[in-house]
């Protein structure tokens, strides 16, 4: 099932437009950098000029990385796959030793991975106990995981950023009737484990105070996967110009958060999504 507001295994991505090499030199790992709004964000962090570590369960697949491969060969050649479990605790520490060890550092790590389980997707009233406990845990529990590791590393090092991805629907009431008359719902299993990752964030923003870690949240909005066209007329209507956005549309945000021009901002949740949450 097809959710507007999740990244899917998806589709091939254009290049990205956002600001001139503001990323020069960082070493970012991108978990979930093969989903939908994981690759727009991958081409964006590259052409801002840093070194991304794409980060899946299947970076390292044969053909996994040929998504990218229409790109320039100096926005290419900074895009490198790297293995994670994300629900596995030696997986995460490997990954983040692997990365250190291969680039002497590790400045920025963004979450934007989205695992559900079984049985995700059922309205409300047939959620199973067990498939609900699972989803919340795998999700919430995964994001807890790779703030944990990122973070011990960041306060060892001195510096670096994390940035977690939520939903406007971790900070407002899905919108019901915009599902009417479609297969899709708004799952409860995804707005609790959103909504939790807002508060993460502002906890580990004050867990870390003063040991050179800043720890951010992305909510956007909407983005485009072949949803129901009728979905989609009633959705853009809550929007201000574009409406249902494209994976490239988060890279900006993405960008100036892992960036210096953000040094002061610690601790938010930064909302993208056209005006639809007003």
């Amino acid at each position: 099932m097809l959710d507007p507001l999740r990244p899917e295994e998806a589709v091939p991505v254009s290049e990205a437009v956002t600001g001139p090499a503001m990323l020069d030199g960082k070493v970012v790992i991108l978990i979930g950098g093969l989903g939908l709004i994981g690759r727009g964000v991958a081409v964006g962090l590259a052409k801002a000029g840093a070194r991304t570590l794409v980060a899946s369960r299947g970076a390292t697949r044969p053909g996994a990385m040929a998504p990218f491969d229409a790109l320039a060969a100096e926005i290419r050649a900074r895009l490198e796959p790297v293995a994670v479990d994300i629900a596995d605790p030696a997986s995460v520490e490997a990954m983040m030793a692997e990365v250190a060890a291969r680039c002497g550092r590790v400045d920025v790590v963004v979450n934007c991975a989205y695992p559900p389980q079984e049985g995700f997707g059922t309205r409300f009233e047939d959620v199973d106990y067990q498939v609900f406990c699972g989803n919340v845990t795998r999700h919430l529990g995964s994001f807890f995981l790779v703030a944990q590791k990122a973070c011990g590393v960041f306060a060892a090092q001195g510096f670096g950023t994390l940035i977690m991805f939520s939903s406007i629907y971790g900070v407002m009431a899905p919108r019901f009737e915009l599902y009417d008359g479609t297969p899709m719902t708004k799952e409860v299993e995804y707005i609790i484990a959103k909504s939790a990752i807002v508060h993460l964030t502002a906890y580990l923003a004050k867990y870390y105070k003063g040991k050179g870690v800043r720890v951010n949240c992305i909510s956007p909005g909407g983005v485009l996967n072949g949803q129901h066209p009728d979905f989609l007329d009633r959705y853009n209507a809550h929007c201000s110009t574009k409406g249902m956005m494209d994976p490239e549309d988060l890279a900006g945000t993405v960008v100036f958060l892992a960036s210096e021009s953000s040094a002061c901002v610690n601790g938010q949740n930064i909302v993208v999504d056209d005006g639809f949450s007003l």
